[in-house]
């Protein structure tokens, strides 16, 4: 498997799931489920950071005429006032 750095966020999420559905079923010995949960919350984390940086490119490239432009994307996509 990839290492976590290598993954691209598509991946991370599809290990999630799966790592979601073996914590789920509990049939994993303990010591391989706190394996699995300390995987999950390292690939959370390159998930989180893979959006943010997604995020801040968009910021980078949205521009209109008037100039650069926020978007508020809690807000669905509205311009930040």
């Amino acid at each position: 498997m990839s290492s976590p750095n290598e993954m691209n966020f598509e991946n991370a999420i599809a290990r999630l799931e799966q790592i979601v559905r073996a914590l789920e079923s509990g049939s994993a010995p303990l010591d391989d489920s706190l394996a699995l949960f300390e995987e999950g919350v390292r690939l959370v984390k390159l998930c989180n950071e893979k959006l943010d940086s997604a995020e801040t490119r968009i910021k980078l490239l949205t521009e209109t005429p008037s100039g650069m432009v926020e978007t508020d994307f809690a807000k669905g996509g509205q311009n930040a006032n």
